[in-house]
């Protein structure tokens, strides 16, 4: 079992957001936004790029979860989307325990880039009685 404690902080290191990345996670969510897989329709309403799918970014945080504890110690997980995520970067995922009570550990989770931009910020509850 995993002890979690205030102050725990755990990082995942994405991999890089590559076209090849997008297409594929467009294949697998069955989320084929254009805004995701093409350059042309992304510059036809003035975005210069494809960007990374939200759910992508809160997929590797839920990765960053289950390298930490079992899937079923999650007792919640909420995110709020801050930013895009552009081709080409290689987000960090975070969490930091912030508080320990009633059996629950819970977590401040972030995404951000190199740059320091956080592209998605959210919460998390891990149960620490299992």
């Amino acid at each position: 079992m995993t002890t979690l404690n205030p102050g725990d902080t755990l990082t995942l290191d994405c991999p890089k957001i590559t076209r090849t990345v997008l297409a594929l996670y467009a294949g697998a969510s069955g989320d084929h936004n254009p805004v995701h897989i093409d350059i042309d329709a992304c510059q036809a309403v003035g975005i210069d790029d494809v960007f990374a799918h939200g759910m992508l970014s809160m997929a590797y945080l839920g990765r960053l979860l289950t390298d930490w504890v079992p899937q079923e110690r999650i007792a919640s997980y909420e995110v709020r989307f801050s930013a895009i995520t552009p081709v080409n970067s290689t987000p960090v995922c975070t969490g930091t325990v912030t508080a320990v009570e009633d059996g629950l550990a819970h977590l401040d989770l972030t995404v951000a880039l190199p740059d320091g931009t956080v592209t998605l910020r959210g919460s998390a509850a891990l149960t620490t009685d299992r």
